[in-house]
């Protein structure tokens, strides 16, 4: 038999049961459905750390307040001022391995332009904090020398800062107000768009740390120069857990921590924390694929069931096939070519049926979703291989029968 006269064959059997392949290409149909739509969400939020990753600022260290004690009472993690920018210098200064080291403070306020205002956060910094934090400037010169060193009412804006203050007005060389405070615009930061924790970083404004203290932070009770984070960017990436072992012992030395004593302070490694969700996330995708993998193999071995059952029902046709000449292999080829078509329908409709699931979910659920063309491909591979793998038994079965036994088969 020619390969048209087999698949001619298959399709004609298939016609003849065409409600019982259609259910059993269910299976088939939502395991590659599943696999489509767990693999792309999967893509979607490994993509969405990478994001988180590149927003956040790579080879980077965190330092911030820790847990004390007042007066007797426990004051929470981040409620005490513990840093200062002596500090950051002294990391500066003594762990060669450190690159870039930015102190800062934080705080929000309103902020006004002509008619428009808006409320958002602003932080106090030193020049280091760009190139840790990966910002890039869209308009201006941004912060000089002489803005810190003589705390100068400038100030450079974030993209969603510009939009609702201007518009699409010219933002450089204007004078907003934060708070009550006259500052000029001096440069405007490209924008980054959504962080991996779903918050808008370009909703953000920039001004010297000197200024920050002295014009913004208002008559908060603190140490002379106190900070409320400081950030460190390593040079070499393979050094962030040495240089966080380091950075913590010198703070425990500067902070006179007796040994045993909790420390003032946090260190916290945004590579780990990043490691860890994508560990977890890669984790998570497995198990979905899993799943759809389980569904897949369900949908296999309902093949395979549906085919002995077909054997079982054509063994006289089988013995009459085989008395006119028909071969071995031209039977295990036909039973082949009908599981394979099963699965490779249910295949296309599953893929079609995943990718606008994925699509959908791109654009009405919350997960993140990156549909890649060569996971649609595997897919459909992965059908085709099913059907051959679940059908090879029942076709080698029928293929065995004994012709003469199976014509005395009464069906």
């Amino acid at each position: 038999m020619t390969l048209n006269d087999t698949l001619r064959t298959a399709v004609f059997a298939l016609r003849g049961n065409w409600l019982r392949s259609a259910l059993t290409s269910l299976g088939v149909i939502i395991g590659i459905a599943a696999v489509i739509v767990m693999v792309s969400v999967g893509q979607g939020t490994q993509a969405e750390i990478n994001k988180m990753v590149s927003g956040l600022g790579s080879n980077r260290l965190d330092i911030s307040s820790g847990a004390g004690n007042q007066g007797g009472i426990r004051i929470g993690a981040g409620q005490q001022w513990t840093l200062t920018d002596g500090d950051a210098a002294a990391i500066r200064a003594q762990i060669p391995e450190v690159q870039y080291v930015a102190a800062g403070i934080r705080g929000g306020s309103q902020l006004v332009y002509a008619e428009n205002n808006w409320s958002t956060s602003w932080q106090g910094v030193q020049p280091d904090f760009f190139d840790i934090n990966g910002w890039k400037l869209a308009q201006g010169e941004g912060l000089g020398v002489q803005d810190y060193s003589s705390a100068a009412k400038s100030v450079v804006i974030g993209e969603t800062v510009r939009l609702n203050l201007f518009g699409e007005g010219d933002a450089l060389g204007q004078s907003i107000r934060i708070g009550k405070v006259p500052f000029t615009v001096v440069g405007v930061l490209a924008a980054k768009g959504q962080g991996g924790f779903g918050q808008d970083q370009d909703d953000i404004v920039i001004v010297p740390l000197e200024t920050a203290r002295r014009r913004l932070s208002g008559s908060t009770a603190r140490p002379p120069g106190a900070v409320q984070q400081i950030a460190v960017g390593v040079t070499r990436a393979e050094d962030l857990s040495y240089v966080q072992e380091e950075i913590a012992a010198l703070m425990r030395e500067r902070h006179k921590i007796a040994p045993g004593a909790e420390d003032d302070f946090n260190v916290r490694n945004i590579a780990e924390i990043v490691a860890t969700r994508t560990a977890t996330t890669r984790i998570m995708s497995l198990l979905l694929g899993a799943v759809a993998g389980i569904s897949l193999i369900v949908g296999g071995i309902g093949i395979m069931n549906i085919m002995l059952v077909s054997v079982t029902e054509r063994i006289r046709e089988i013995g009459l096939r085989m008395s006119v000449g028909a071969g071995p292999g031209d039977i295990q080829r036909q039973f082949l070519a009908e599981a394979m078509l099963i699965s490779f329908g249910g295949g296309a409709i599953g893929t079609t049926i995943g990718t606008l699931g994925a699509l959908a979910v791109s654009k009405f659920g919350s997960l993140p979703v990156q549909l890649d063309w060569k996971v649609v491909a595997l897919a459909v591979i992965c059908s085709v291989s099913t059907g051959l793998f679940f059908g090879f038994y029942p076709a080698r079965k029928a293929s065995q029968l004994d012709p003469i036994e199976a014509l005395r088969h009464q069906g």
